[in-house]
């Protein structure tokens, strides 16, 4: 029988929990499918003592439901970033984590073996020389220690401290408050005010989306491999199902919904000649692979793409082909003036034309007109006709529209 831990091994695992509760809350005990009844209280104990003061109960008709409730107006950081500070670990670990930085604080330049030595002087705790050099390594590669060559040993120093860096920027501490806030990878300025002892007492952001902090290490991945401009394979999970799917192909950028704060990644897959975007929440694994000597050309292929494209869909093959859309809008000029500039900032370089007194035509070109839907919805009751040579988003439009009639017209 397993034992309840707070801590856990993999992030990974961390990120499915809280976004199944946070995101697809309001679920009972039961309907937590694959998950046995041992596994969801572990984890409902887990959310409860990592989010605790953010965690609310339901009770329905199907029974009682556990689910996360955050106003992010009233909050001054992400309180999800507790989630990556979940991670277990040994004894070991959290001893030789102390001895290292403190040992160094007064023995400043000491080589793996040298501090190995130095533990056991000051402390008389005995480590192996090699594990000590991978801890020291992992420290350099995080910007925790430095390290440099002095003929053939390699020598260990701390990182500069952000005191030091305070006094060189007097306003780093703002910048840090606002970025760990707003940003992706916000954990890392989290994780540094933390260190240095100073809140976040200046800003606050009405509408943000705090669950992108459960993706952003896949987001670190991914970044990585742009700027290095390499290939990657993707474990995709579907959104509809439990099923997984494989994606070969190159990530060129990172896309973000401003309606719904969704994150897509746009990516080139050379076997189908075609872009791709699969939504961040849905990528499981990302393994980065070899250098892809074409990935300029492909990069200035999809901002030329980009202007054609009204969300995040594009073409699904080489061959580019556009989908005609038009709407006929009674506009009211004397009253609704703020409706024709509506169009204007946010057709995305549609055409406009006055047909007659009050009424207007909107026309564009898009790879996939399905994307203008609700858009298109914002304007019921001043749609006079919609024409466009997709014919999925003409009955899908009616589709909508006649149920919205049968909800307030007709009699149950």
């Amino acid at each position: 029988m397993s034992e309840f831990k707070e801590l856990i091994k993999s992030f990974s695992k961390s990120r499915e929990y809280v976004r199944d509760f946070f995101v697809y809350g309001f679920k009972t005990r039961d309907e937590f499918g694959g998950w046995s009844s041992r596994t969801y209280d572990n984890e409902r104990r887990r959310l409860e003592s990592w989010l605790s003061g953010y965690v609310r109960e339901d009770y329905t008709e199907k029974g009682k439901n556990i689910y996360l409730s955050v106003d992010s107006n009233l909050l001054d950081t992400n309180p999800l970033y507790r989630v990556w500070k979940a991670k277990s670990f040994t004894d070991n670990d959290i001893m030789l984590h102390f001895y290292i930085l403190d040992y160094l604080k007064e023995s400043d330049g000491q080589t793996a073996d040298e501090i190995t030595d130095g533990i056991l002087e000051k402390y008389g705790v005995m480590f192996d020389s090699q594990i000590v050099r991978r801890k020291c390594n992992k420290y350099a590669k995080e910007g925790i220690l430095t390290k440099e060559k002095s003929g053939k040993e390699i020598m260990y120093r701390l990182g500069m401290r952000f005191g030091e860096l305070r006094s060189h920027y007097p306003n780093l501490e703002n910048a840090i408050k606002f970025y760990q806030l707003s940003s992706p990878l916000g954990i890392v300025g989290n994780t540094i005010m933390e260190n240095s002892s100073f809140e976040n007492d200046m800003f606050r952001i009405k509408h943000s989306f705090f669950v992108h902090t459960l993706e952003d290490e896949m987001l670190l991945s991914l970044l990585g491999a742009m700027h290095e401009e390499k290939s990657v394979l993707l474990k995709i999970k579907s959104t509809k199902s439990e099923n997984f799917q494989k994606v070969d192909g190159f990530p060129l950028k990172i896309f973000t919904s401003t309606r719904t704060g969704r994150r897509f990644l746009c990516l080139y897959l050379p076997k189908k000649r075609r872009f791709f975007s699969a939504r961040m929440d849905a990528v499981k694994e990302v393994t980065i692979k070899e250098p892809y000597p074409d990935y300029k050309d492909i990069k200035e292929k999809l901002e030329k793409n980009k202007g054609l494209s009204w969300g995040v869909s594009f073409q699904n093959d080489d061959r580019i082909h556009l989908e005609h859309v038009k709407l006929t809008l009674h506009i009211n000029e004397r009253s609704e003036a703020h409706i024709l500039n509506r169009l204007e900032r946010e057709g995305k370089g549609g055409t406009i034309l006055r047909i007659a007194p009050d009424t207007f035509t909107y026309e564009t070109e898009v790879f996939d007109a399905n994307e203008m839907l609700p858009w298109i919805r914002t304007f019921i009751g001043r749609i006079a006709a919609i024409e466009s040579d997709c014919k999925k988003l003409e009955q899908l439009f009616q589709r909508d529209f006649l149920a919205m009639y049968k909800m307030y017209f007709e009699e149950p």
